[in-house]
């Protein structure tokens, strides 16, 4: 029913159901693209779309299967339970690889761990309204301005963290998560509905860091083999000015100072 997605109830309707431009506007997908959709017309839509539509459509779990089987789109795998704490090794390698950044999340992009040294680079993530240190909240609802790296990280970010969304659809924990970021931040209403998604990478990423100056680092997102639920990032130094700057103390003592101060500012998380 209408009232039950959002929408205005009452008036007059031909069907009790929700017309086809509310399916299309709720799911976020295009009018013409959901009408030749229900027409059964040579379209190939991805696993991200048919999961909105199945949330919208209010799809059981067997229904949510067979609207995968009419698009002809293989049911993602479902996922087994994920870990919400560090475990003991992984969090001993993140703390051992000061003095270089590295942090481990999971597949909610809950901040498992973080050295120190990430607490110099990149200053404390925030917690999510439930409680739990989470990275996708902090990058959507960190207050002051956004640099064009942080909206792009924040991007990247919520395409991996859908990636992990169409592996457990329905789980309450992702859904909760998904509604107060709907409600909290315009940035994420904006992009959610481009079912954007993004699997682990390398990269190169240059920070203009308050206390330590131009930084330049390599990062690397890594899935541990014994976990593999959790992904890993690691930064390392790409010149010899940056791996001074991350190992002077003297500097390091003064980022402590900014990294403070920063707790508040949006993150630029690896990319």
């Amino acid at each position: 029913m209408p009232e039950s997605v959002g929408l205005p109830g009452g008036g007059r309707r031909r069907t009790p159901g929700l017309r086809r431009e509310e399916v299309s506007q709720l799911a976020g997908v295009g009018l013409s693209w959901y009408t030749w959709l229900e027409q059964g017309r040579n379209i190939t839509p991805s696993a991200g779309v048919l999961d909105a539509l199945a949330r919208v459509l209010d799809l059981d779990a067997a229904e949510h299967t067979h609207l995968f089987d009419l698009a002809g789109v293989p049911v993602p795998t479902v996922a087994e339970p994920y870990p919400t704490e560090a475990p003991e090794e992984l969090a001993a390698i993140v703390e051992g690889l000061d003095p270089n950044p590295a942090y481990l999340m999971g597949p909610r992009t809950d901040v498992l761990a973080w050295n120190r040294a990430a607490t110099l680079l990149l200053g404390e993530p925030s917690r999510a309204p439930d409680g739990v240190t989470n990275a996708l909240w902090w990058l959507f609802t960190a207050e002051g301005e956004h640099p064009p790296s942080w909206l792009e990280t924040g991007r990247n970010a919520l395409a991996r963290f859908r990636s992990e969304h169409a592996r457990r659809y329905g789980d309450p924990a992702f859904t909760t998560l998904i509604d107060q970021l709907l409600e909290a931040s315009p940035r994420f209403r904006e992009l959610w509905p481009r079912h954007e998604v993004l699997d682990a990478q390398i990269g190169t990423k240059r920070i203009d860091h308050p206390a330590l100056g131009p930084l330049v680092l390599h990062h690397l997102q890594a899935i541990p083999t014994s976990h593999p639920d959790l992904r890993l990032t690691q930064f390392v130094p790409a010149d010899e000015a940056t791996r001074a700057a991350l190992a002077a103390p003297d500097q390091a003592a003064r980022a402590v100072g900014s990294a403070t101060r920063m707790r508040s500012r949006p993150a630029r998380l690896a990319s």
